[in-house]
């Protein structure tokens, strides 16, 4: 039985944040767990913030993690995982994928992006515990090159949290996602594991 288990999604438009939490609350459903899940969006575009707070337990009410709560973070875009420290503890388990999305002010030369030693100290120092690899090409090597929030998922499984089921997840993945597309996701899925268990 599960009391409180708060799961936060950090990225981008464009990289499936909201679809890797709808696959994550589809595999929590099918096991019973209690569930509430929020969503953040910034721009409503491509590039723009957006953050998915899913709360497991039977102790959550309310849809938000509050401040400092969250027990994991998947970063599908490194400078974001810094954007939501505020939900950070020292208990923290952080997926991190370490290709950079790089904003418009960047790309125009008007703003700095951090470098991944900056991003990562500055998660460190919170106290969290920071698992980093590189999503995106992990994804294009599987041939399941927009399945990047797969191959996060994937490592996150691998962490071994005992929240989740793989058979849930997998299942969930099935439901989830568009049958045409769901061998591609699935080896994005088992390439992301692997990743965290080498």
């Amino acid at each position: 039985m599960v009391k409180e288990y708060n799961i936060l999604i950090s990225s981008v438009g464009g990289q499936g944040g909201i679809t890797l939490a709808r696959v994550i609350a589809n595999a929590a459903m099918s096991q019973g767990l209690n569930l509430r899940v929020g969503e953040t969006l910034g721009m409503a575009q491509r590039g723009g913030a957006v953050q998915s707070h899913i709360r497991l337990g039977d102790g959550v009410h309310g849809s938000l993690i509050p401040s400092g709560g969250a027990d994991a973070l998947l970063a599908l875009e490194p400078s974001e995982a810094v954007r939501v420290g505020t939900y950070l503890g020292p208990d923290t388990k952080v997926i991190m994928n370490t290709a950079p999305t790089h904003p418009i002010p960047v790309m125009l030369g008007q703003a700095t992006y951090p470098s991944l030693k900056e991003i990562t100290s500055a998660l460190e120092a919170i106290g969290c515990e920071v698992n980093a690899l590189d999503a995106t090409r992990i994804a294009r090597e599987a041939d399941a090159p927009r399945s990047l929030n797969i191959t996060v998922l994937g490592a996150y499984m691998a962490l071994g949290e005992e929240v989740l089921t793989e058979d849930a997840v997998k299942d969930a993945l099935k439901r989830s996602l568009p049958e045409r597309y769901l061998e591609q996701n699935l080896r994005a899925y088992e390439k992301g594991f692997e990743a965290l268990t080498r």
